[in-house]
C-alpha cells in the first residue's frame, strides 16, 4: 500500500498514522514492523517512530503481501469481481489469509488459483475469522487497497453481521451501543478482552434485536471499528456470547463454529465511485439452528 503524505499528516509519527488514522490493530502493526519491507519511507525502511513530512511517500507491506501464496483449486463463491475489487462469500472453516498451519487452505490460496495468470497479491480489506462466514472484500491493487482503507478509516464502509447469541435478550435491550476499550488478554496471543483500565484500543459496536427464540437471540450487529474478535468479545462482555464460540463462550453440539455471518457489506467502488452493496445468504448451519429454536430469518 502506498500513501502520499499530505499536509494533514505533516509532523505525525508513523505509529500515530497507523493507529489513529488507519485504525490498524496492534497485531497488524506488529506484522508491519517484523516484515522486511513492512514500513518504507521515501525508499528507506523506518520504524514506527519516524516523523512524517508533507510530500513523503510511505509504503506499507502487510502480512503475506510479497509472500508467495500457493495457488489451490478451492471452490469459492465470487459475488463480484473487476480490476479493483473481488467480493467473495467466504464459507465458515476457511481462513482468509495464510497463518501458522494454514498455508494451502485459505481464501488467499483460492484467489491465487483464480488469478494465476495475473500478478496476484492478497490484500484482504475485511479479514473474517476462519469460522465466520459471509461477505469478504479483497482489493486487487495497491491503489484500491489504499482507497478502501481510507473508507474504513472514515467509517464510510457499512458492515452488517447476523449473530446468534446464547440467551434471550430483554426487549429493553433491543437496540444498543457497546463502546469500550479492547486489549490483548494477558498471557494469550489470541484472546482479547474488554479493558478495565485505560490501555487498549477503542471498539464500538451497534446492534439491534432481530428475533428471539426459546434459547437464543438473533441480532444484527454493525461494528463501527475493526478490532480483532470485536463482536465475539463484545457479546461475551454483555453476557450473551455468540452461540458456539468456544473461545469466548461455550461449545454447542448443534453447530461446529461461532454462529456469526457477515451478511451485508456496503462500500464505494474505489475507481467508479459507485456505492455498492453485497449480501451473502445465511448459511445452512445457522438457518437450521435458528429454525430449531423457533427463529425465522427469511425476512432478513
Amino acid at each position: 500500500m502506498r500513501l502520499d503524505i499530505g499536509k494533514e499528516f505533516d509532523g505525525m509519527t508513523v505509529r500515530d498514522l497507523l493507529t489513529y488514522k488507519l485504525e490498524l490493530s496492534r497485531r497488524c502493526i506488529s506484522s508491519l514492523k517484523n516484515h522486511e519491507k513492512g514500513i518504507v519511507l521515501n525508499g528507506e525502511k523506518v520504524t514506527v517512530r519516524a516523523i512524517l513530512s508533507e510530500g513523503d511517500v510511505l509504503e506499507l507491506t502487510f502480512e503475506n503481501e510479497g509472500t508467495e501464496v500457493i495457488p489451490k483449486d478451492i471452490p469459492i463463491e465470487v459475488l463480484y469481481e473487476d480490476d479493483a475489487v473481488t467480493v467473495v462469500n467466504k464459507p465458515a472453516g476457511m481462513p482468509t489469509i495464510l497463518s501458522h498451519g494454514h498455508y494451502e487452505d485459505t481464501l488467499a490460496n483460492a484467489l491465487a488459483y483464480r488469478y494465476r495468470d495475473k500478478d496476484f497479491v492478497m490484500r484482504a480489506v475485511n479479514r473474517l475469522d476462519r469460522d465466520t462466514s459471509g461477505v469478504c472484500l479483497v482489493a486487487n491493487s495497491r491503489r484500491s487497497a489504499y482507497i478502501l482503507c481510507e473508507q474504513m478509516k472514515d467509517k464510510e464502509m457499512e458492515k452488517k453481521y447476523l449473530a446468534l447469541l446464547d440467551g434471550v435478550i430483554d426487549a429493553e435491550d433491543s437496540v444498543k451501543i457497546i463502546k469500550n476499550l479492547i486489549k490483548r488478554k494477558e498471557g494469550s496471543t489470541m484472546m482479547r478482552e474488554v479493558s478495565a483500565g485505560t490501555d487498549g484500543d477503542i471498539a464500538e459496536t451497534h446492534y439491534r434485536l432481530f428475533a428471539t427464540g426459546k434459547r437464543y437471540s438473533a441480532v444484527i450487529a454493525e461494528p463501527k471499528t475493526g478490532r480483532t474478535h470485536q463482536l465475539r468479545v463484545h457479546f461475551s462482555y454483555i453476557g450473551h456470547p455468540i452461540t458456539g464460540d468456544t473461545m469466548y463462550g461455550i461449545a454447542n453440539e448443534q453447530i461446529s463454529r461461532q454462529a456469526l455471518h457477515a451478511f451485508e457489506l456496503t462500500f464505494t467502488h474505489p475507481y467508479t465511485k459507485e456505492k455498492m452493496t453485497f449480501r451473502a445468504p445465511v448459511p445452512e448451519d445457522m438457518i437450521a439452528l435458528m429454525k430449531a429454536d423457533g427463529i425465522d430469518c427469511a425476512e432478513l
